[in-house]
């Protein structure tokens, strides 16, 4: 009599492997067979419903969410029988009441996992056979008739289909005879087809192969083709693909115009994990239109660099390395196609910045590297390089212990601040010429404020500041006057020379409240909030001849001179000129009022900003010999309806012009009989109205299996809510600062998105100048999301970037050039 547990690996016993005893089965027939060579494995094998083992004929069968562990080979499935004679297993589903087929085999192998009808697999060959199989290779998903696996894990699949869609009913795929799988390398098959909606496509290939190789891997990047009327026939995009390491790759790519344009571009991604990450972007074109013998011939070389390095935060906390580099050539965006946002850019910056903090010092470095560039008027401003070291404030007075509040001398704090700079303004054609080197200007600068605040009768504040500054250069200016020209010849010195200035300050402020109640009304309470500041300031006239700083030379033949600062090329300039002895005001605003609110359950009201912001700001010189009262401002902000936001600025000038427009120290008041006259003025106000996605359905109304339907299957459930976003800016600029004619600029602008559908949506973005009664640049954009597949049309209806783009194309970036794709591009215009 043979013994033998159930539920238990039938395959340990057979290899002396130990095994679980929950439950024993006795089989009565003693006449065995000897048991088969061992495996190279134990096998694990269990069921949910039973297990009957033949031990004659060396056989296992299992039923019920049955399930078979060997090496790295799982199997699931509804039955399953194991022959350890021919060390086969077979496994298949089961019909359950209603005549379906459930439980069907689930055979996981090394990462690859198939779901087939039937299978049969040889432990000793570690061949299969499959039925009906799907399996994900990839991004893609594999599905065929018959699939035999070979022991090196190569799959030949008959009558098979690849595609990306990984819906049960795809949308497309790519139906070919014979498929072969080279597992974690690629997809080979035979003569193949595209098949779209179930319907054949004449789109045909002898052969085809798709990469499912996972990780880093290189290839070629397929170039897009058309056809310009000015540039002719194009390939474009087109290149090859390192993938270097796993810290960084490279793509090289190119376009080729058959007139002869052409143009080159890298791109390298790269990073280190916990320490940083970064993009290098290099760009070359060369346009040519028409050619050389038309008058309409036009040829521009341009080029662009893009560098982007970020430091991950905690890599060294007390010091950080960035980049952000944008330079180029100012016509690159102009000449070549690139979106919206960029084209409408006309100011490029760049950084390159490293700084160093030490841990419970006050002391800061910092060394960086900028550049500011201007397309429309070609001005470039390099700083090559720039330096910062800075003391936090001390307290150099203050107790080491400290019992209670502090003495008010011990609120004295004093800062220092040293900034290097060695910088050039030129036009970007003279940026790289020889004489530009002369052209740099450099100098270094010390700062030492002092500054503390002192409370004055509880409610008031004063802050008095004093500031120290030092200024050091290697050249200065001297100016002479030349008789034989009848001009003024300005010479450069070397040398170095300090400049050192001065000034104190201080200013009282305090706070108002007041307050407003009424009873029974919708408005109980308007709240005002006044805030005034007061601000004394003392500098001394430094173009006094006693300090030496401003020199006088002969500005004409009759004698008259000109004062002029030996500071004013300076990288910091010098000291100011002019005694200043001014007090200056400025009285802030802020009103609010609660409202009763029904919709507020809490409270019950509702605070409404009727001024968030509005102020009042002058002062007056006394040391000055006229014109003693400045300008006086009025700015003020405030949001209308929770969504309307509204900032504004005045300044009017109390002074009378002369014929020629010249200020005169005569009032307005005296003069016109008004207190001041307006110079300038702006307004600009932007709302910005969206309309948020429900986070969940609402199967509030239907029966009740309707509603269980929909929460059975929410994402074939179509939403018509209909989320959308709009933005509308207006701005006015009015000014008139002497008495010619005024001059006023009105300008909209709009921009928003729209989905009708969870699956469509619109974008816009355009303005109108009502000065020019014109659009500015406008862009629409369409997009629709089609599961697997994916469709855009951008259009640019009128101005120098007229155009349009319709592609559609599917997702997955293994066939990225299964795309079709339209365009009619800004320089294909016969305009231009």
């Amino acid at each position: 009599m043979c013994i033998i547990w159930v539920n238990v690996s039938y395959g340990s016993l057979l290899q002396n492997g130990a095994a679980d005893l929950s439950t024993t089965l006795t089989i009565a027939d003693t006449s065995v067979k000897a048991v088969p060579q061992a495996l190279d494995s134990k096998v694990k094998y269990s069921a949910r419903d039973s297990i009957r083992f033949d031990v004659q004929d060396q056989k296992v069968y299992l039923f019920g969410a049955a399930k078979i562990e060997y090496e790295d080979i799982v199997l699931e499935a509804g039955f399953i029988k194991l022959d350890w004679e021919a060390k086969i297993l077979y496994a298949t589903g089961v019909k359950d009441s209603a005549g379906n087929d459930t439980e069907l085999p689930v055979f996981t192998q090394g990462g690859s996992t198939f779901k087939p009808h039937t299978i049969t697999y040889n432990f000793d060959t570690k061949r299969g056979r499959i039925t009906e199989v799907s399996t994900k290779e990839g991004e893609g998903f594999v599905t065929g008739e018959v699939v035999k696996k070979e022991a090196n894990d190569n799959y030949y699949i008959r009558n098979g289909r690849y595609s990306t869609c990984d819906l049960e009913h795809q949308h497309y795929y790519v139906a070919a005879n014979k498929l072969k799988v080279i597992k974690n390398k690629k997809i080979v098959s035979g003569p193949a087809y595209l098949v779209i909606a179930d319907v054949p496509t004449p789109l045909a290939v002898p052969f085809g192969m798709f990469p499912s190789k996972s990780g880093r891997s290189s290839g070629i990047l397929f170039p897009a083709y058309g056809e310009s009327s000015n540039l002719g026939f194009f390939l474009r995009d087109g290149g090859y693909y390192f993938g270097l390491s796993d810290h960084f790759d490279l793509a090289l790519r190119g376009d080729i115009y058959t007139l002869g344009s052409y143009g080159l571009k890298a791109n390298s991604n790269y990073a280190t994990r916990y320490r940083y990450n970064g993009n290098v972007q290099l760009s070359y074109s060369n346009i040519r239109v028409s050619e050389p013998e038309l008058p309409d011939f036009s040829r521009t070389e341009d080029f662009f660099i893009r560098w982007s390095h970020a430091q991950n935060p905690k890599a060294r906390p007390n010091t950080q390395f960035s980049a952000s580099v944008n330079a180029g050539s100012s016509t690159f965006y102009r000449n070549n196609l690139n979106t919206g946002s960029n084209f409408l850019n006309n100011t490029f910056q760049s950084t390159v910045s490293w700084a160093k903090g030490w841990a419970g010092k006050p002391y800061n470095l910092s060394l960086s590297l900028r550049h500011s560039q201007n397309t429309i008027t070609r001005d470039v401003d390099l700083s090559l390089p720039e330096a910062a070291f800075t003391v936090n404030r001390l307290y150099p007075f203050r107790r080491q212990v400290v019992a209670g509040k502090p003495l008010w001398y011990e609120k004295i704090g004093v800062s220092y601040a040293m900034n290097l700079q060695n910088t050039i303004q030129t036009k970007d054609t003279l940026l790289f010429d020889e004489s530009s080197l002369q052209l740099f200007r450099n100098g270094i600068r010390h700062s030492i404020p002092v500054t503390t605040s002192l409370q004055l009768f509880k409610h008031f504040t004063l802050s008095p500041t004093f500031n120290y500054s030092e200024r050091w250069y290697l050249k200065t200016t001297e100016k002479r006057w030349d008789a034989e020209n009848m001009n003024i010849v300005t010479d450069t010195v070397n040398g170095f020379v300090a400049a050192r200035d001065f000034s104190t300050s201080a200013a009282l402020s305090t706070r108002v409240y007041g307050m407003i109640q009424f009873r029974n009304a919708k408005v109980l309470a308007v709240r005002h909030v006044f805030t005034p500041s007061i601000s004394f300031t003392y500098r001394p006239d430094f173009a006094d001849d006693n300090w030496g700083y401003y020199k006088k030379v002969q500005s004409d033949t009759l004698g008259n001179t000109t004062t002029y600062s030996r500071f004013e090329t300076g990288v910091y300039g010098g000291p100011a000129s002019g005694k200043v002895q001014s007090i200056g005001w400025n009285f802030d605003n802020n009103l609010e009022m609660k409202v009763r609110a029904a919709r507020d359950t809490i409270t019950g009201t509702k605070k409404i900003k009727i001024f968030e912001s509005i102020g009042f700001s002058g002062g007056y010189n006394f040391a000055a010999d006229s014109l003693k009262l400045s300008n006086i401002g009025i700015n003020g902000r405030t949001v209308l309806l929770d969504r309307l936001n509204i900032n504004f600025g005045t300044s009017f000038d109390p002074y009378v012009l002369d014929s020629i427009g010249r200020k005169i120290d005569k009032f307005e008041y005296t003069e016109n009989k008004r207190l001041s006259r307006l110079t300038s003025a702006n307004i600009s106000a932007g709302v910005s109205l969206n309309s948020k996605r429900k986070e969940t359905l609402n199967t509030t109304k239907g029966t009740e299996a309707e509603r269980e339907q929909i929460l059975k299957n929410q994402n074939a459930y179509v939403d018509f809510t209909v989320p959308w976003n709009l933005s509308v800016n207006y701005n006015f600029v009015y000014s008139k600062p002497g008495i010619t004619e005024s001059n006023i600029n009105q300008s909209m602008s709009f921009n928003g998105d729209l989905r009708l559908t969870p699956k469509w949506k619109i974008g816009f973005s355009s303005g109108y100048d009502l000065k020019e009664k014109d659009f500015t640049y406008s862009s629409f954009d369409l997009y629709r999301d089609l599961h697997c597949w994916e469709m855009k049309f951008n259009w640019i209806p009128f101005g120098y970037h007229q155009s349009y783009y319709f592609q559609i194309n599917v997702k997955s970036s293994v066939l990225q050039d299964l795309k079709l794709s339209r365009k009619r591009d800004w320089y294909d215009r016969s305009d231009q």
